[in-house]
């Protein structure tokens, strides 16, 4: 058996899949501890594992909005919002990150390091300390030169020379957005003893493995990443906080909202969709989750609004889901054969509405559609067929990787052990 030590933070939807990995891999018999925000000590305790908080580096006591470490719904454009992301999280403390996990591996040695993907400092302080380094990606990761276009926009992709011209200034861009963080990143590097980089998005390369926790359905067809990336099959465990809550009565057609469990000012939008399905013949479940106190949310009288609803027990009697296109709660509705209304806020939101689309399985709106084309947009998903036809074979895709597992495989490989699954 081994030591893994993972590196995590409080990022919302990627934290749960995060902990799946780990829980898993603590049920096969090894010693796992998670460095993680002193907020989520009870998210930890609840998957039965060790936790231990930061030190020097920036985390949340809890999770109020005004303890966020980045507040990026305060940023009027997606540039600003990445800029509040890369110097709070990513490259910003990424020295203090580098220092706790260095003397976190030190007075715990493991056999590897699991970070989460956007944590370069871990990453530096994993690579710094010699031990094996995995970056697990909960979520799509289209990155220059991997055969999809660059992160930012949504873009899908676009034959001929127009397309591989705007992809080419889109990587342009990308490049130079991520390199806002480039004299940080290269301060913690150097510090830890390691070479400088030419740009920030070669720390997505300085890691053994990363592992990206989607599903290859949910992927474009060109994605062609470095030997090193894998695409792993989706984590579908509910978030930690989730609990059970009633599914309304009736015989209309199920509807669930979900946005962000994380607070992005999603109140207006909440109120928005709340309103469209009061004008549907249809059952309205809206989970606000953590960060949004369900009061706020006017609701009419087909609409009950909730903090927290388990997906996994309320997805497979929904015919569809309006969600911001969080990869969790996606990858959960398109798992359960469920269409889906994506209304993307932010953060990687609009990749993973655009391969949605895509694949036939969902429409995409803006955050700020008015009632009445969020209620035609859902009319739409529940009437055509399609959609729903589309969301089933993304269904029968994921099973088969969930089945598989390969995460665990990888991560147990790259330190040399080899176990038998766990018995569902």
């Amino acid at each position: 058996m081994a030591r893994f030590l993972f590196a995590t933070w409080d990022g919302g939807g990627t934290l749960a899949p995060e902990l799946s990995v780990a829980r898993a891999l603590a049920a096969r018999g090894h010693d796992v501890r998670v460095l993680a925000d002193r907020a989520l000590a009870a998210d930890v305790a609840r998957a039965e594992l060790d936790h231990a908080p930061w030190t020097t580096a920036p985390q949340r006591s809890d999770a109020s909005p005004r303890h966020a470490v980045v507040r990026d719904w305060e940023a009027r454009t997606p540039p600003r919002q990445l800029r509040r992301a890369i110097d709070g999280i990513w490259c910003g403390p990424a020295g203090a990150y580098a220092d706790d996990v260095r003397a976190e591996l030190r007075r715990w040695p493991a056999d590897a390091l699991v970070s989460s993907g956007m944590l370069f400092g871990a990453q530096v302080g994993g690579r710094a300390e010699g031990v094996p380094t995995v970056s697990l990606q909960p979520n799509p990761m289209p990155l220059p030169g991997w055969g999809v276009p660059p992160i930012g926009p949504g873009w899908r992709p676009r034959p001929g020379l127009a397309g591989r011209l705007r992809d080419a200034l889109g990587s342009v861009m990308a490049r130079r957005l991520f390199d806002h963080g480039l004299p940080a990143l290269n301060a913690a590097r150097t510090a830890h003893g390691l070479a400088p980089l030419a740009t920030v998005l070669e720390q997505f390369t300085d890691v053994d493995r990363m592992l990206i926790l989607t599903s290859a359905a949910l992927e474009y067809p060109g994605f062609a990443p470095p030997a090193h990336v894998r695409i792993t099959g989706p984590r579908l465990d509910d978030p930690p906080w989730a609990a059970g809550a009633p599914v309304p009565g009736g015989a209309e057609p199920l509807v669930l909202v979900a946005l962000s469990s994380t607070y992005m000012a999603q109140e207006p939008v909440l109120a928005r969709v709340a309103a469209a399905l009061g004008t549907l013949p249809v059952r309205g479940l809206v989970t606000t989750g953590p960060a949004v106190d369900p009061a706020r949310v006017p609701a009419p009288a087909n609409v009950t609004v909730v903090r927290a609803a388990s997906h996994a027990a309320v997805l497979p009697q929904a015919a569809a889901v309006v969600t911001h296109a969080g990869h969790g709660t996606l990858i959960r509705a398109l798992a359960a054969g469920v269409p889906a209304v994506c209304m993307p806020m932010g953060r990687d939101q609009h990749e993973n509405a655009a391969r949605a689309v895509a694949a036939g399985a969902a429409v995409r709106l803006r955050a700020s559609a008015s009632p009445d084309r969020i209620a035609g947009a859902v009319r739409d998903v529940l009437t055509r067929p399609a959609y729903r036809a589309a969301a089933a074979r993304m269904a029968a895709a994921i099973r088969e990787e969930v089945a598989r597992d390969r995460a665990l495989a990888e991560i147990e490989a790259l330190v040399g052990v080899v176990t038998q699954p766990t018995p569902a």
